[in-house]
């Protein structure tokens, strides 16, 4: 992606690269250097972790330089010189601390040293025919019914068109965005132009279908920081761009795993003190945040409101293959890429989509949804380890993603599989002036990162209780569906095994869905899918989301007039949340075009789309109810009823008769 995407001056044979007069429209572009670190001997990784993020701190610096000139430029050029050959610089002193100290640990590694050179890339920008506003918006100005008045077409907020910025009635685009760095009309996309790229995920017979439910709110007490413990120990604003964080409520840069140990969490069960974290979404409607004069805040680039979710689900699945591990106490894991505008999309894994359409994710979009649909975020974390580390020198050797039918690489093990579903009650934004009428919204991102989609990443640090994760992995491999309100010892068989739960739509068979790509040597299953039209082949993935119907918030009705509701044969106004399926799913590798029977298979697992508490408890209960009456809990509690009724009917009988004796 992000090889189509930049175009560099210097290849065009001009030393400047041009910018715009509201922002610029180049961005900083470095060789990501812990991609190399794969082995980094244990002592040598507190001093290799600071000067890392002293690369970033150095990358960071120098774009916030490039966005200053770029201010002040008469011209609307920069000397690329002035901000490249500085960097350069200093990035090559900090890379040979770096090859210092490992070889003071162990062997030096060879060749860093190229790594020192950065380049300024021209970014995407927003053009003039790029769709604006909402879907419903953006089908009308396809049928040649013009766009709204006073809308000149500038649908971006980095104002690269040659003039000031400005729209025609003299107004600052998208109130700035998020100072002036993004995003652009080109990072969205209209849901219901994306064909459905999910299916069902095929499971052997020794599967492990259960799955483990943990509560742990949706971050309302606003616990914030631009720390990032796993990437960044012991670093101030180590990540640059600000994380929501549920769970455990002592994590920032300098938390020892004893301070997690002891800390609060916000989980419903206190057995669960882990730290699940990720960058907060944020609308560009002007709000001065906290933030805002912050590191890793307004003074990079991250402005506006910050949106708390209307909806978390944290969900611990099992394998396609067999049984899962327990996972190791203060077990670390990274999924998706912050740096993926720049290094590429190999690491990328989150998906974007909206309630209602989750059979359709994107990688590097954000949603448009229409009326009544929420914006939905999915991470799926990595479900192999390698049985010996908690973390490793680049933070993702030591687990990796299983293939399609569930297998772990060589020497690694299946442990419970993390997806976290955060929703969001935000509206489609006005593209086409800018989201002046509609505000535009974007996750925080390192600020040469341009806050765009692909960048999305989440992180977790498992803190169970050792009793609670061997419950976890029992429940999982048992095939039960478990949770902080689930009694010990419930039947199994409540689980998600696609042929045991009842369907919305029974003509579709889980069994005869689609499969992906038998190859397992092709990307994992745990990928995310995503697409901006079709789906990409051997781009696996999963939605642990409803793949139907909304899944909970507080968002009905809204855009009205904007947006039309998605068709009828892709949601059920009429189900209730608890037959709202949800399925672990990997994309089709050949998508039909008219995307007919791509949807993934009803039933495979059960949402509980009712918003936070039905998260907290709700999915621990049974699926379905089968049998009679004798066999039911409603039958149980009709039997002594019935057997009153008949008790006394036969009183009655008798008083009548014994008053005619009297007689």
């Amino acid at each position: 992606m992000a090889v189509n995407v930049f175009a560099s001056a210097t290849e065009a044979g001009d030393t400047a690269v041009p910018l715009g007069g509201s922002g610029v429209a180049a961005t900083v572009d470095c060789p990501d250097l812990s991609e190399r670190l794969t082995t980094v001997p244990e002592q040598a990784r507190p001093d290799v972790d600071t000067e890392l993020a002293r690369l970033d701190e150095q990358i960071a610096a120098a774009y916030r330089q490039l966005q200053e000139a770029a201010r002040t430029a008469d011209d609307a050029k920069l000397d690329e010189g002035a901000i490249l050959d500085p960097l350069k610089k200093e990035r090559a002193g900090t890379i040979e601390r770096i090859a210092a100290v490992i070889g003071k640990a162990g062997k030096r590694p060879e060749g860093l040293d190229t790594l020192a050179e950065c380049t300024l890339r021209r970014t995407e920008v927003a053009t003039t025919d790029a769709p604006g506003g909402s879907p419903d918006q953006q089908r009308q100005q396809q049928n040649g019914k013009g766009e709204e008045p006073g809308n000149t077409g500038n649908t971006g907020n980095t104002g690269d068109d040659g003039d000031d910025g400005q729209t025609g009635d003299g107004q600052q685009p998208g109130n700035g965005g998020q100072a002036g760095n993004g995003p652009v009309a080109a990072d969205y996309a209209d849901i219901n132009s994306v064909r459905p790229n999910v299916v069902q995920a095929p499971r052997q017979k020794n599967a492990s279908t259960g799955s483990f439910a943990t509560s742990c709110g949706v971050n309302a007490e606003g616990l914030f920081n631009s720390d990032n413990l796993i990437a960044a120990p012991g670093v101030s604003n180590g990540a640059h761009h600000f994380h929501d964080y549920v769970g455990n409520q002592a994590n920032d840069a300098f938390s020892s795993d004893e301070d997690l140990a002891a800390a609060g969490t916000s989980c419903a069960d206190q057995g669960d003190k882990s730290s699940y974290y990720w960058p907060v979404l944020r609308l560009q409607n002007g709000t001065v945040e906290q933030d805002a004069e912050s590191p890793g805040g307004g003074i990079e680039g991250n402005a506006g409101e910050i949106v708390t979710p209307a909806e978390v689900t944290l969900r611990f699945e099992g394998n396609e293959r067999g049984e899962v591990t327990e996972m190791p106490r203060l077990l670390r894991i990274i999924t998706g890429d912050a740096k993926a505008f720049v290094n590429g999309d190999t690491n990328a894994n989150a998906s974007w989509s909206c309630t209602g359409f989750e059979d359709r994710q994107l990688k590097d979009k954000y949603p448009l949804c229409p009326s009544g649909s929420d914006v939905v975020r999915t991470f799926t974390f990595q479900s192999c380890w390698d049985g010996r580390n908690i973390d490793s020198a680049n933070h993702r050797t030591h687990v990796a993603f299983a293939a399609a039918d569930g297998t772990c690489p060589d020497g690694f093990r299946a442990i419970p599989r993390l997806v976290q579903r955060v929703v969001y009650d935000v509206d489609a934004p006005s593209l086409q002036d800018g989201g002046r009428t509609v505000p535009l919204f974007a996750v925080d991102s390192f600020p040469e990162q341009l806050h765009k989609p692909v960048t999305d990443h989440s992180d977790f640090i498992n803190v169970f209780d050792e009793d609670l994760m061997r419950e976890m992995a029992d429940c999982i491999n048992s095939g039960r569906e478990c949770g902080p309100d689930t009694p010990p010892g419930s039947e199994p068989g409540q689980g998600e095994n696609p042929q045991e739960q009842p369907t919305e739509n029974p003509t579709k068979d889980p069994q005869e869905q689609p499969t992906e790509n038998p190859d397992a040597s092709d990307p994992p299953a745990e990928r995310t899918a995503t697409a901006s039209a079709p789906a990409v082949p051997g781009q696996d993935g999963r939605d642990d989301g409803e793949s139907e119907g909304k899944g909970g918030g507080s968002g009905a009705g809204r855009n009205d007039g904007q947006a039309s509701a998605p068709p009828a044969q892709e949601r059920d106004d009429d189900a209730s949340p608890r037959a709202e399926p949800r399925a672990a799913t990997t994309p089709a590798d050949d998508t039909p075009d008219d995307a007919s029977g791509a949807a993934p298979a009803p039933g495979a697992t059960q949402g509980t789309g009712g918003g936070e508490d039905a998260a907290a408890g709700s999915a621990t209960e049974p699926q379905a109810t089968r049998g009679g009456l004798a066999e039911t809990g409603s039958g149980l509690g009709l039997w002594p009823a019935a057997a009153g009724g008949v008790l006394f009917a036969g009183g009655c009988v008798l008083l009548i008769r014994s008053r005619r004796r009297s007689m």
